[in-house]
């Protein structure tokens, strides 16, 4: 499912299963630039942050993508999205409030770059994330500090060139899995593993100190475009992705 028109507007009472994950791509480069129609869609404190932002293209990306959170989410539970409250855990993860199916309809957000993605499943939780992929980090000293052995090695055992893109395909699993987790920063990036590899059905590997927890959610590549990276993971292993 992709939004790369300005015009976009969703059709209300679209069926979300219970064994699904919908995923939305948004081409911020294509649909951001309509800022006035994202902006009155958001509520006062999304504006205050949305005016934080130094640059413009990033205050248009974040407009668009949480104007277009609200739409989504509006027509999946029959709500006026600006009419939606949102909640926020930590690492500022937002859920929608009680009163309008917090708890039932479940949600993630990731962007970077040009693109967004947008995750909504029901009574599921649900984690997101992309990256642009790019060179200039030091994605060997990064993965020595926040990977674990088992992706530190895997990583070290990928071709020269190869090892760019699969940082950030291991880094998206892995932020994929905390932020569906919830857990925040109680739970260390180190302390699960996640496959690099591109062909995994499930590139959760391991989890510690409880190996069972690893049975609990189920994590997959997701096909973001070229340049950019991106994972979703989602509770359990019963839920099919619908794209």
């Amino acid at each position: 499912m992709h939004i790369s028109d300005v015009t976009f507007q969703p059709r209300h009472g679209w069926s979300l299963r219970e064994n699904e994950v919908h995923l939305w791509r948004v081409y911020l480069d294509k649909v951001a630039v309509d800022e006035k129609r994202w902006r009155a869609q958001l509520s006062q404190d999304e504006i205050t942050r949305a005016d934080r932002f130094h640059f413009d293209s990033d205050r248009q990306n974040f407009t668009a993508t949480r104007a277009l959170l609200r739409m989504l989410l509006g027509a999946y539970i029959a709500c006026d999205p600006k009419e939606l409250t949102f909640l926020y855990g930590e690492r500022e993860k937002p859920s929608l409030a009680p009163s309008l199916g917090g708890g039932q309809v479940e949600f993630n957000v990731s962007h970077s770059g040009a693109r967004a993605l947008i995750a909504i499943a029901r009574a599921r939780a649900v984690g997101v994330d992309i990256e642009q992929v790019r060179d200039n980090l030091d994605h060997q000293a990064l993965a020595k500090r926040f990977f674990s052995p088992t992706e530190q090695r895997a990583l070290s055992s990928l071709e020269p060139s190869e090892q760019c893109v699969g940082f950030f395909r291991c880094w998206t699993r892995k932020e994929a899995y905390i932020k569906a987790h919830g857990s925040g920063l109680a739970l260390p990036l180190n302390a699960f593993d996640v496959s690099i590899s591109s062909g995994e059905k499930n590139a959760l590997l391991a989890t510690r100190p409880r190996a069972s927890d690893a049975a609990l959610w189920s994590i997959c590549a997701v096909d973001a475009g070229q340049g950019y990276e991106a994972a979703l993971c989602g509770r359990g292993s019963d839920w099919v992705l619908k794209t």
